[in-house]
């Protein structure tokens, strides 16, 4: 059975229209008008128990939206959604033991208090025992380097210890279901990876399920396989991040460096001419043309190094949002 199952998943805001000036505010006041937002339309997707799947969409695409409701913090306007065996919006207390959710950009810890405080707290909310709550918090302090930490005020921790912290506190009851919305938001690069790190083991080691949202594509390329990309409230890709490069940049990126400077027209003939710095140059080459043009370069040129690459994963993932369609 799928750990997920979303069926024509919806969302639909009533919205109040307002006009301008004085006359709009009385109107406004005495007898409102709506209009309908259609957050989410007719979203549909499954996952499978143990999956670390990527949730990606521009700025007010529906991916809180979906979120809220797959944990039931908001009800759906219309369609179907089953989180381990549960309707979400139904709240029962097995559903929630089941599931957890980390937004970056909120906080569930007491900003006065040691975050030991705040995790006996979440104990007793889940009905954990102290024996499993001391062992628990041992495991999971260890795999997140927080030792020593967690006495002390949360206020007096380094942002990327406090998500840390967070991270510890939404796994104390052991969920099979991870809820992840930005959660290296604001996060250096050595915590963004040491977060990474830690999904990644624990996905591994206890077969969670983890739905991820991230402005960082690094968060997605190091942690999931297969990625879900919203737009406009609608699912417009659901499938691997290596076949969405293949299928929506069919270039490749050619890096040379040159012994000697050449103009940007003689280099035409070879690809589309992305870059040049001084002896350094970056084309764009048709990947049915790639071994032609390799073997051309390397013939007719002075190379001193040659490298092929993807494109940057950033680059791909805005030409799909640009276009609205995965064609």
């Amino acid at each position: 059975m799928s750990s997920i199952t979303v069926d024509r998943l919806t969302k639909v805001y009533p919205v109040a229209v307002k006009e301008a000036g004085f006359k709009g505010t009385v109107t406004h006041f005495f007898k409102r008008t709506y209009r309908q937002v259609k957050a989410v339309q007719d979203v549909s997707f499954h996952i499978e128990p143990g999956e670390v799947v990527g949730f990606l969409g521009a700025t007010g695409a529906g991916k809180t939206t979906t979120l809220k409701m797959l944990t039931g913090l908001i009800h759906p306007s219309s369609g179907k959604v089953t989180v381990a065996g549960h309707v979400p919006f139904e709240r029962r207390s097995s559903f929630l033991q089941k599931i957890t959710l980390v937004m970056g950009q909120k906080q569930q810890l007491i900003w006065d208090l040691p975050a030991a405080d705040s995790l006996r707290i979440n104990a007793a909310v889940y009905g954990i025992s102290d024996r499993t709550l001391k062992a628990r918090i041992g495991e999971l302090s260890e795999m997140l380097s927080l030792e020593g930490k967690l006495t002390q005020p949360v206020r007096k921790l380094s942002l990327g210890e406090r998500m840390k912290c967070e991270l510890l506190a939404a796994l104390l009851h052991e969920p099979q279901v991870l809820f992840l919305d930005e959660p290296t938001l604001g996060l250096d690069v050595n915590a963004q990876v040491s977060v990474r790190e830690f999904l990644k083991e624990y996905n591994a080691q206890y077969k969670a399920t983890v739905l991820l949202t991230s402005h960082y594509m690094a968060d997605i390329t190091a942690l999931c396989e297969r990625v879900l990309m919203i737009h406009q409230g609608q699912l417009i890709y659901d499938g691997s991040l290596d076949g969405l490069v293949d299928r929506f940049s069919p270039c490749r990126e050619v890096k040379v460096e040159f012994n000697r400077t050449y103009t940007e027209s003689e280099l035409s003939a070879y690809g589309y001419v992305q870059e040049v710095e001084k002896q350094s140059v970056r084309f764009l080459v048709q990947q049915e043309d790639l071994t032609q043009a390799i073997a051309r370069i390397l013939a007719e040129l002075q190379v001193v190094d040659l490298a092929v690459s993807d494109p940057p994963i950033e680059e791909v993932i805005g030409r799909v949002f640009q276009a609205g369609a995965v064609i």
